[in-house]
Order: structure tokens, then sequence, then C-alpha cells
């Protein structure tokens, strides 16, 4: 997997960051944001929210981009990246967010990279 290259323990990766140090938490330009790992296109900036968690939040991903593992507490949902299985964050629902699927993904910023405008992702 892509983040052993990152740290010895992929779950680190959460661990390390704190809420609001993220490169994309208020970050609003328009563009696609892909797995930092893979590139594949995740996440439209036109998804994509201010939760005020502290990380970037979206309340969509793109179509088949996004593996979703329910957690063993119920309350949340594991959220990879389908084609690498890169760890993106979590999804929640019914927080209340006025978005159209009443879901927020809670994505951490190191899993992310922008690509902006009508640039191609792949690239």
């Amino acid at each position: 997997m892509w983040t052993t290259t990152l740290v010895s323990d992929p779950e680190n990766v959460v661990c390390c960051r704190y809420p609001g140090t993220g490169e994309y938490d208020k970050f609003f330009e328009e563009g696609i944001y892909t797995c930092a790992g893979c590139g594949t296109p995740l996440y439209r900036s036109t998804t994509k929210f201010n939760s005020g968690c502290g990380w970037p939040a979206f309340f969509e991903g793109l179509l088949g981009a996004i593996n979703r593992t329910p957690n063993p507490d119920e309350r949340r949902v594991e959220i990879t990246c389908a084609a690498c299985g890169g760890h993106l964050g979590h999804v929640f629902k019914g927080e209340g967010f006025p978005t159209p699927t009443d879901k927020h993904h809670c994505v951490n910023s190191v899993s992310l990279k922008f690509v902006p405008g009508n640039a191609n992702p792949s690239s």
C-alpha cells in the first residue's frame, strides 16, 4: 500500500493531523480532489462544504471512486480509495448539515491532492 512509504504505520497518518491543520480544510477553489496515493479522482469541489470539524468535508464522492467499510462502533464508516485502498477518512450521516445527501465525508488533507479548474486529474 502506498501509505507505507509515508510512515511505517498507515494509521498514524490520521493521528498526526490535528483539526484545522490540513492544507484543504478552508480551501474552496474550483477543481477536482484526487487520491494522494494514486491520482484517482475522488471529489468535485462543488461537493465540498465547511462543516466546522477542522478537516475537508464533502457531501458525496465520485461514483465508484470510494469504498465504504462500516466501523464496528456503527457510528461512522471508513472511506478508502477504490483504486489503491488508501485511507481517506470517515463518513457520518444524519448530522444535520444543509447538504443534499445528509452525509459528511470527513477527509484527511494528507490523503488528497487538488487539481485546479478544468485540468486533467490524471496529470
